[in-house]
């Protein structure tokens, strides 16, 4: 499409669900270049705007809007009940404003009630263990804890619950989440590959999420190749750009999650339940999906050359 060179002027009024809203394209764009918001204003596309006074309509919800503005003005967020946050999360992942999303489903996750129990280790007792060889956390509730960007690899934190924990940039090759609760959580950015070196050691082996319950988690940009998620319910998580090479998603439940932009080739999604997945743009090259049902599922953009889809329903 031919560049609209009137979005190139400073400001731009906004009517959102019937609220009024005057900005500039620089907020609009700057925070988060990668945003659905910073893509319309780019000036790249044509974006439809009233012929009389000049206003872009967006149909979405008015009162919340004045939030996501303040994000993408300042880089905060303001202090909501639990409700009020979840409005606001839904307008965040409409609106593609992912470290909005982190910081929203964080202290969404701190004000849950099934939360309320304290941890029962810190972050300095958990980078007091991860200086030795063998670490195991299994068991235990490290609920809300911030353990991003740690070397947290070869540790095992099998059956624990882990409910809106902060492992954003985390080093967590070779670490293993067999059962645990980690609803919420957020990994993104993470390094769960299957091969890598971390910052004082080598891994060979591949990161374990047999069975792990990730509702909601976000995973976007995560690098979780050769990942073992199999059994494991990723319902409503979001792997936006998220590197899923040969991942292992047989008998998943993938329902309402976002893989837009992913890179699933060579992924294995045998009995996998994909019932409303986003895999628009994504790279499904070589992927298993033999008898999946997609019917369901969003596939525009998606590359599937290679792909097994016998049997698959579309």
């Amino acid at each position: 499409m031919e560049e609209d060179s009137s979005f190139l002027s400073s400001r731009v009024n906004l009517d959102i669900g019937g609220k009024k809203y005057t900005t500039t394209v620089d907020t609009l764009i700057q925070r988060d270049p990668n945003s659905m918001l910073a893509a319309m204003f780019s000036g790249r596309y044509a974006v439809p705007r009233d012929p009389d006074t000049g206003v872009v309509f967006i149909d979405r919800d008015g009162k919340n809007f004045r939030h996501v503005l303040n994000w993408l003005r300042d880089g905060v967020i303001p202090s909501l009940n639990e409700s009020e946050y979840e409005q606001l999360l839904r307008e965040a992942e409409y609106y593609q404003l992912m470290g909005m999303v982190e910081l929203i489903k964080a202290n969404l996750c701190r004000k849950k009630d099934e939360n309320d129990s304290e941890a029962e280790l810190t972050r300095a007792d958990i980078v007091k263990c991860i200086q030795s060889e063998k670490v195991r956390f299994r068991g235990l509730n490290l609920s809300g804890l911030d353990l991003s960007k740690l070397d947290l690899s070869y540790v095992d934190f099998s059956f624990s619950c882990i409910r809106g924990t902060f492992l954003s940039r985390a080093y967590l090759q070779c670490a293993k989440f067999r059962d645990v609760d980690a609803e919420g959580s957020i990994f993104h950015n993470a390094i769960l590959r299957e091969t890598g070196e971390t910052s004082s050691r080598k891994c060979f082996g591949r990161c374990e999420f047999t069975g792990a319950k990730l509702r909601g988690a976000l995973l976007a940009g995560a690098n979780l190749q050769s990942a073992n998620m199999q059994d494991a319910c990723l319902i409503d998580c979001s792997f936006c750009g998220a590197d899923l090479r040969s991942a292992h998603l047989q008998a998943a439940d993938l329902t309402g999650a976002n893989f837009e932009g992913a890179n699933l080739e060579g992924a294995n999604f045998k009995g996998a339940k994909v019932t409303g997945a986003n895999f628009r743009g994504a790279n499904l090259q070589r992927a298993y999906l033999r008898q999946v049902d997609l019917r369901e599922a969003q596939m525009d953009g998606a590359k599937l050359i290679g792909a097994n889809t016998m049997g698959a329903i579309r």
